[in-house]
């Protein structure tokens, strides 16, 4: 556990600093940021799902439309809606892997036998941790100081919850295909795939359902 927890950690501190970088620098160095994502967990997902040529084809489209919708949202008028959407993704990931390992406790569903109730319960609180301090910080007024605050906890938790959701997704096809990761190319998380599956159907659910909000309703804006 401690090699595996250490390979994380270091390869976090690599990755997370170069995905925060191509996300602020925008223009042609996040295309080439989210082509290079896009090959990659295609080639993971067609490698995944050998017999089904439909779920393969379904797969690649559904991939595409969600890189094409992170684009989007990342080509508007700041980097910030983006980054605030990925700051939590990271977070729920990491909380409910820390308080996973801490607590135990009992298993969520035979689909991921690694994830736990406390698990959830972390993911869900480091996310609301990581993306209120990210608002505080980024948006034009102070929202706990008034109404907004409550409507910022419900957009938090609403993302956390989908790309906990995300996870378990591709988590039940990775056990069908009798497989612990999706790849080996990332040392501690496995493949692409693994580390951005929260974040794949995120996208697409929080462009049509919260973008509008966090743009004009928080002001989170340049």
């Amino acid at each position: 556990m401690i090699k595996e927890f250490e390979k994380r950690l270091l390869s976090s501190f690599i990755l997370i600093p170069i995905a925060i970088f191509f996300i602020i620098q925008g223009s042609v160095f996040f295309t080439f940021f989210l082509s290079i994502l896009f090959l990659a967990t295609s080639y993971e997902w067609l490698k995944m799902i050998k017999k089904n040529n439909l779920l393969k084809i379904l797969g690649i489209i559904f991939l595409f439309f969600s890189f094409c919708v992170a684009f989007i949202i990342r080509d508007a008028d700041s980097f910030k809606p983006f980054l605030f959407i990925v700051i939590i993704c990271i977070s729920t990931d990491i909380g409910g892997y820390i308080f996973g390992k801490i607590f135990k406790g009992p298993k969520l569903t035979k689909i991921s036998p690694k994830k736990t109730y406390a698990g959830v319960i972390g993911s869900f609180f480091l996310s609301l941790i990581g993306g209120l301090i990210f608002i505080n910080h980024f948006a034009k007024d102070q929202i706990f100081l008034n109404t907004k605050g409550l409507l910022v906890l419900w957009i938090i938790l609403f993302i956390s919850l989908v790309s906990q959701l995300g996870d378990l997704i591709i988590s039940y096809f990775k056990r069908k295909a009798k497989l612990k990761d999706t790849g080996k190319i990332l040392p501690g998380h496995g493949g692409f795939l693994d580390r951005i599956d929260g974040i794949i159907f995120v996208m697409p659910i929080t462009y049509l359902c919260v973008l509008p909000i966090l743009i004009n309703k928080l002001n989170l804006i340049k």
